[in-house]
Parts: C-alpha cells; structure tokens; sequence
C-alpha cells in the first residue's frame, strides 16, 4: 500500500541542489510506491494505449507511415493522454508533474513513439501553456490537446545547437508594424514533416532573441525533406527553411527579447522527461533480456543460469532502481513546492516555471545519468541476445539504435554536465545555496557521520560521495576563482560525482522510507552503492589531479581516498537476491502497476 505523505509547508521544501548539502533522511522524499490511485491510472490507461494500439503497427510506423503516426496521436488524445498539463479552460486537464512523467514513461517502449508524443506535448505545446497569451492559449490549446493541429520545437540550426543563443535565423517587422518577416533555417525539427504549429526562435533586428508561434500555412515556410536517421526511425525529423516567412505580430510569443527563458526552461522539462522516459526505457530493456536469457538454452541450461549473465542483469536492475527514484524524488519536489504555493496568488504557470527552475540542477542530473544508463542497460541487454540482439526481428535491436539519441537531445551530456556544478556555484554566490560553507565545513571532517540501520554503509557512502564533491570544488575554486568554467575536464568530473551521490541517496532514501527490510531492495541499494562510490572516488581523484599540481595532488588524494574507503557487500549474494526477483517478476522487479 503506498505511503500517505504530509503536507508540508514551503519552507520546509529543499532547495534545487540542496541534496549536496543535507544529510540523507533529512527530508521525506516522493517515490513510486507514494503514487496516488488517479495517477496509476493514467500510467495504466496510456500503458495499455502502447500495447495495444501503437505497438501492433510499429512495421508500419518505421518505414514513415505518417498517416497512420498522425492518426495514433489523435486517438491518443481523445483518451485525454496528451492533454494532462493544459489548462482545463483551454480544454485540458491541468494535472500534476507526476502524473505527465508517469504518461511519458508509459509512452517509452516504442522510441520513435515517445519522442513523436513528448515532441507534441512536451516542448511544442508547453511554450504556449507557460508564455502565451490568453489569446494564444485560447487560439490553440484546445486543437493541441486532442491533436486536432500538431506542434513542433525549432530552435536547432545548423551553426547552433548547444549555443542556441548563437542563432542566425532573424525576424524583421514590416513597414506597416503588423508583421514580422522571418528568415532563417532550423536543423532537426522532430514532427516537422506532419505539424501544424511550429514554436520558432529567431532575433528580432538580429539582436533580440524571441520565440514566435508560426503556422504550417503562413507564406513563407517549408519543410525539408526526412532525415534518414540511426535510430528512433518511425519519428519525423526534418529541416524547417524560413524565407521571408510572414508571422502576425500577435504570435509573439513572451515577452521581445526574452526567447532564451522559453528556451531554456522548456528545456528542463524537457531533460526530466528524458531521465523519466530512460527509465522506462532501462525496465523495458531488462523485461526483453531476463525473457530472452530464460528462454535461451546453451550447454543444456537457460543462459539466465549463467553467473554473468546474472551479474548483468543485476547491475541493470541497481542503476534503474537509482534513476527511477531520483525522477520521481524530483518530480514530487517540483509537486510539493507547487502545491505548498496553491492559494499565495500570482500566475500559476510563472509558478511552475519557477519550480522548474529551481530544481534545474536536478533535471540536468537526470537527463545525463538516465541517458547514460539506458546506454549501459540497452548494450547489456543486446549482449544478453547474443547475435540475436543484433537483427532486427527482436526489438532490443531497435531499443539499441533508438537510445542513442537521448545523450544528444535536450543539451549533450557534456553540455549538462557543465550544467550541474555550474549552477551550485552560481547559487552560491547568490547566497541561495550555502556551497562554500559546506565547502569551508571540510576542514576538520575526517569521515563520513555515523548512521543507523541495515542500509548504515550505504547511507554512509552517500555522504562520503558528497563529501568528495565538495573537497573537489574547494580545490577547483581555490585553484581557478572564476576561470573554472573554462576547466570543463574539472567541471565534467565533478558532475559525476555529484550524479552519483544523488543516485545512492535517491535510492537509499527511497528504501529506507518504502521497503525498508524488503531484501531486494537493500540488495539493490548496496550493488548501487558498491559500483557508485568507487565510480565516486574515481572521478573526485581525477578532478583533482586535473587541478593541482602533482604533488599537492597527490596529498589531496590521499585525504580523498579515506573517504572512499568502505567494507563491501557480498555482491554475489547480492545479485542472486536481485535475480530471483527479476525471474520471479519476469523483469524489472518493481513495475508500476
């Protein structure tokens, strides 16, 4: 039965990145077995739309039958799926965070399917929710929800992607004021062969970075031919050229000038989704390996008897478990500070931005440590195939072209990863994080604290990962001051630290307070922890051996390693704990039901 949480005032919500400098428990946290009854319905309702009206067509869908792609998402909307963050005064359901991840998840066993609906949903229509107008919303909304009319995100072009601000495509206003002209091409427009609204950014004078709505029918604009593309296939992905394309004045979208907060937080919804969506993608790829391993017979035993075959198994169950409570760990804060906020007034979508907002550094986390597991758990899961992983009459083959994607899509990794230490360092000089004091509390801190109960080690070890951030940032702030954002090597490996202390602790908290005494879970958490914090230590010693000269280096990474000294589990033990339940369950052993 799932936990009933208490409200909680405002002030007692954490701050985004304040994971870093908390102590585990130090907070209740959102989890799967805390979903309400509603939003597991919705999860079961767009779970049963997949199997039984998209899956059956995947053939057809592959080879671009958009047709029939248009046809789904219109069926889909009828159910309500594509409508759970639209306003219900613009014909939607205005439904929690939660429960609009628990529907891309729901989405993820078919890529190509996903990213069609989360290009439509998610970054095409939510610019219009959060910054249109009452007027734009009334206009659009209501055919957007039951995808009536389709949308699309353009803000990709050729010379920008990750520097979207460095954009080329500029808009003009007309001789008559009523009209901009736009000029410009946008690269690799997901849903551009078949949408009707297009969410465009271009410069206003060459100068003015603004986001405009633009119809499929305004003069001006065409659309290039498909891109022929590694993997998430059945997707469109195409050019959209702009040539003195005519856009009324009323399609501004926002404010003038202010196209980079469109951008930029459609973005972090966008990479939590992401890191949301691999999880599906991580228990849908371990659901297709322990069938096959099951099935398959080599020596005279199901491979699945095989102790590598097991150790692999296990280790993918461990980092999706860890993804998976640090999305839904993020999307009850981001749930939690919106409904502590109910009733103080203001617009309620500036207050969804700004929830988005604060747990930025988060959505960053997810986005890299989900895409890169899915990585890891789709390639294990092709190797658990063997040659079969390799065709295309399983679906693992397509799992592993289609994933490939999520480690470019909503910002690279590498960009992300400046991401997450850049922003605690700027909070900290804001004086919205206390970093550097936690930073300057190092001194004296030989160990990690003590901590109780059967998970003590694993709680321990995730301290001691914070830690080792921590003392890698002293040294890098020391060692650089503000050139350290020119250090990306530094900055990378600290982000991975980071990553992974909020993965165990995500994970340990989510036990601690769901399953504590559950044996596959604390297996699952000490694998986790076991992998994570040597993971951990590798990345704080190269961070400081990238900052400091050799031999301060080497004293720092003396002090570094007692830190990431621990006992470890009996992971052989470990892992026929987590096994048994992959075979008893047929699959990732906690699906959500």
């Amino acid at each position: 039965m799932a936990a009933k949480l208490e409200p909680i005032s405002l002030a007692d919500i954490p701050a985004g990145g304040a994971f870093l400098l908390q102590p585990l428990g130090a907070t209740t946290i959102h989890a799967p077995e805390s979903f309400t009854e509603e939003q597991r319905a919705y999860y079961r309702t767009a779970r049963q739309f997949l199997e039984r009206e998209v899956m059956p067509h995947v053939d057809r869908l592959e080879k671009k039958d958009y047709p029939l792609l248009v046809e789904l998402l219109r069926k889909a909307g009828e159910l309500g799926l594509l409508m759970i963050e639209i306003p219900e005064a613009h014909g939607g359901l205005d439904l929690d965070r939660t429960t609009s991840m628990l529907v891309s998840e729901a989405m993820t066993t078919y890529g190509a399917w996903s990213v069609t609906v989360g290009g439509h949903t998610g970054i095409g229509t939510l610019p219009i929710v959060f910054f249109g107008s009452e007027a734009q919303k009334a206009k659009y909304l209501p055919q957007l929800a039951t995808a009536e009319k389709i949308a699309c995100y353009c803000l990709t072009e050729a010379g920008s992607g990750s520097d979207a601000l460095g954009a080329k495509t500029k808009a003009l206003l007309s001789p008559d004021g009523k009209q901009y002209v736009l000029n410009g091409v946008k690269q690799f427009i997901t849903n551009a062969g078949f949408a009707d609204v297009f969410i465009v950014f271009a410069k206003i004078d060459g100068e003015k970075f603004t986001g405009f709505i633009v119809e499929r029918t305004m003069p001006g604009l065409t659309v290039g031919k498909e891109e022929h593309k590694l993997g998430i296939r059945g997707s469109s992905t195409c050019q959209v050229l702009l040539e003195d394309c005519r856009v009324p004045v009323e399609n501004v979208l926002g404010e003038i000038g202010k196209g980079h907060k469109i951008a930029f937080n459609i973005l972090n919804m966008g990479r939590l989704k992401l890191g949301v969506g691999a999880a599906g993608g991580c228990k849908h790829a371990i659901d297709e390996a322990a069938a096959y391993a099951r099935d398959r017979r080599q020596f005279g035993k199901p491979i699945l008897e095989f102790g590598l075959v097991r150790e692999k198994l296990a280790r993918m169950a461990a980092v999706t478990y860890a993804l998976e409570s640090m999305a839904y760990r993020t999307t009850g804060l981001i749930d939690a500070k919106l409904a502590a906020a109910e009733g103080s007034g203001g617009d309620s979508h500036e207050r969804v931005i700004g929830a988005l907002e604060e747990y930025a550094i988060e959505s960053s986390i997810l986005k890299v440590y989900g895409s890169e597991a899915l990585t890891f758990v789709v390639d294990e899961a092709v190797q658990i195939h063997g040659g079969y992983g390799y065709v295309e009459e399983y679906p693992i083959e397509r799992a592993y072209r289609d994933q490939r994607i999520n480690r470019i899509f909503e910002g690279t990794n590498e960009i992300n990863r400046m991401l997450v230490p850049g922003m605690l360092l700027k909070r900290a000089l804001k004086g919205q994080l206390p970093l550097m004091e936690a930073v300057a509390a190092l001194d004296g801190a030989s160990s990690a604290p003590a901590a109780a109960g059967s998970l003590a080690a694993q709680a321990e070890a995730a301290e001691a990962c914070k830690r080792m951030a921590l003392f890698a940032v002293k040294h890098a702030v020391e060692t650089f001051g503000t050139a350290i954002e020119e250090r990306q090597e530094v900055l990378g490996a600290i982000a991975d630290v980071v990553m992974q202390a909020f993965a165990i602790e995500s994970a340990v908290a989510r036990t601690r307070l769901y399953g504590e005494g559950d044996p596959v879970r604390e297996a699952l958490c000490r694998l986790l922890a076991y992998e994570a914090r040597t993971t951990a230590l590798a990345r704080a010693r190269h961070a400081l051996y990238c900052t400091l000269p050799v031999e301060a280096a080497g004293a720092a990474v003396e002090r570094l390693e007692g830190w990431g000294r621990f006992a470890p589990p009996d992971p052989v033990a470990d892992r026929e704990l987590i096994v048994q339940a992959i075979a008893s369950q047929g699959g990732y052993p906690f699906p959500i039901r």
